[in-house]
């Protein structure tokens, strides 16, 4: 029996976030995160874990770590012969050439309908590359056929809006669970129904919408033509419970980093049924030393610790060295860090000297983010 529903990650989304320098030369979706993984480890895995095996990624630029992290997608069991994983952006394509001046991830769509139209999936599944959960799809088309909507939108209701997802969507929903209109989030009430960028829809109505909408240019993006749909068509939501972050700026990446070492947040994310799957990357095991303490942090394959660790999530084939104190830090891997050197509320990315002695201490709310490649 083939499989319903079709997978789309939407990389280009509208206003574009990014995570100053952690994302001068990558995608929010390539970022590392968790020691581990990368944030669409998560997108992905929730596809393959609901039983989509026909994904495809459609990017806009800044991919080549994208591509380098999924490769054939085997590590997702997407290395197929039919389906399996894709990426796409609008760069060398014949809608390229015709319409050089479009924008939008409407006509990131268009330039590669023929892979939707080629597809034999029923229903088409859309999500973000930055929403971290751990979710079923297969519950979402389970109630989005046995509701007879047009369009089925997820969202979780929260009850912290005035200081989380500021700026996200914003739905508002009868008894029903039929959507009545859609907002933003300006963070001036407590609760709020956050739209967390995901739907389902018949795979055919989306490839009308895509070409209808090329053609009047009443749109750039898919996100304000749902806006639009729910005045005329039956928009329904599906409510989420479970964890979730929108991992769009340095403050909600580094609070997502540090709710991993939750250990309750941890088990729900990682270490359910619903395994988070990544690039496999074999190392030896981490050597700690007498000198070392490591206290409530996560420390990836490959490192040698001599130094202390608090509060923190240290990648692969990092080197704390003698008498370094690191607290409440990112450390992404191949960095050295110098002896006696002191290091609270920063993020280095990959590939950072500090050489000893050194002292940097940014704001637990608002971190250092050093760039990578760099000596200190």
């Amino acid at each position: 029996m083939r499989n319903k529903c079709m997978g789309i990650i939407n990389l280009n989304k509208k206003g574009d976030p990014n995570i100053s320098k952690l994302n001068y030369a990558r995608p929010i979706a390539s970022t590392p995160i968790g020691g581990r993984y990368r944030i669409i480890d998560f997108t992905l895995s929730n596809m393959v874990n609901s039983g989509i095996t026909n994904i495809g990624i459609f990017a806009k630029e800044k991919y080549r770590s994208l591509t380098d992290h999924i490769d054939s997608g085997k590590d997702w069991d997407l290395s197929r012969k039919k389906g399996g994983l894709s990426i796409f952006s609008p760069e060398h394509t014949e809608h390229q050439n015709m319409y050089p001046y479009r924008d939008g991830d409407i006509y990131n769509l268009l330039c590669n309908i023929e892979y939707i139209k080629r597809s034999e999936e029923d229903y088409v599944l859309v999500s973000p590359g930055y929403m971290i959960c751990n979710i079923d799809y297969l519950e979402v088309l389970k109630y989005h056929k046995e509701s007879n909507n047009y369009i089925t939108l997820i969202y979780k209701e929260i009850d912290n809006a005035r200081e989380d997802f500021k700026g996200n969507i914003t739905l508002t929903l009868n008894d029903n669970n039929d959507v009545l209109n859609m907002g933003t989030n300006i963070g001036a009430f407590n609760k709020a129904n956050i739209y967390m960028e995901m739907y389902i829809m018949k795979r055919l109505d989306f490839i009308h919408i895509i070409e209808n909408l090329t053609n009047t240019g009443d749109f750039m993006y898919l996100e304000d033509y749902i806006f639009d749909v729910v005045k005329h068509k039956k928009v329904g939501g599906f409510k989420y419970s479970g964890y979730l972050k929108c991992v769009k700026s340095v403050k909600s990446y580094f609070e997502t980093s540090k709710d991993l070492l939750d250990i309750n947040i941890a088990k729900e994310l990682l270490y359910s049924d619903r395994k988070i799957l990544t690039k496999e990357k074999n190392e030896a095991p981490t050597i700690y030393t007498d000198s070392a303490n490591v206290e409530n942090s996560f420390i990836a394959s490959g490192c040698l610790i001599e130094g202390n660790v608090k509060n923190s999530i240290i990648f692969r084939k990092v080197h704390i060295e003698k008498g370094v104190n690191i607290e409440n830090s990112i450390i992404m891997q191949n960095c050295v860090i110098g002896e006696n050197s002191k290091l609270e509320n920063v993020i280095f990315d990959k590939n950072i000297v500090l050489s000893k002695g050194r002292e940097l201490k940014g704001d637990e709310n608002y971190p250092i983010v050093i760039e990578k490649n760099i000596s200190i």
